[in-house]
């Protein structure tokens, strides 16, 4: 398993989860991910948006208690 970076975003809202994603995806190797969780509905749209644009894969998104999960990988 790769490692995964956790961004904790509940209660910021749009934009900053996919900003708060940008500044961490730079810091973690190629192949490792960013678990980034969020609160804001805006994320949905965002997140992969975000991912497409950068050439990044957004693995797996998953709804937890209360939030969403994303999980995007670092291709490049």
């Amino acid at each position: 398993m790769s490692a995964v970076t956790v961004v904790d975003s509940r209660g910021r809202p749009c934009p900053l989860p996919v900003i708060d994603l940008a500044k961490a995806i730079v810091t973690v190797e190629v192949g490792h991910g960013v678990r980034v969780l969020s609160d804001d509905p805006g994320a949905d749209v965002d997140i992969p948006a975000w991912c497409r644009m950068r050439g990044q894969e957004l693995r797996e998104v998953t709804d937890e208690d209360g939030h969403r999960a994303y999980l995007v990988m670092r291709v490049r």
